[in-house]
């Protein structure tokens, strides 16, 4: 994360803007920024890995919404976005998206959650 893009998303958030992550590495990298953010900040400038592991239960404090893949069951991505959006909604969108014949791995649909 650049000091660039930390205060471009900074300037964002002080405006009223909301950040909307892409993808769940952008959710990793933002919520790992958001840990080296100084008082007044939403994220802070970083280099390097993270470690970030996100579970339900996890509090966000960068991002606002996501946008990502149908992600496969059992596996840490949808993990995230449950601990994002909860377990009941995601498990029903995948419902839907299953019903609907939604395509799912990296080159298949999106979704934008709120």
């Amino acid at each position: 994360m650049t000091p660039e893009a930390a205060k471009a998303v900074n300037q964002a958030r002080q405006a009223g803007g909301r950040v909307i992550a892409v993808g769940t590495t952008c959710v990793r990298t933002l919520e790992t920024a958001a840990r080296c953010a100084a008082a007044g900040e939403v994220i802070g400038a970083f280099e390097g890995a993270t470690e970030l592991f996100i579970l339900p239960g996890y509090a966000f404090c960068a991002v606002d919404a996501m946008i990502t893949n149908f992600h496969l069951p059992r596996s840490t991505l949808i993990m995230l976005v449950s601990a994002f959006a909860g377990r009941e909604y995601i498990l029903d969108a995948y419902e839907t998206a299953m019903r609907e014949g939604y395509r799912f791995y990296s080159f298949g649909d999106a979704m934008l959650i709120l």
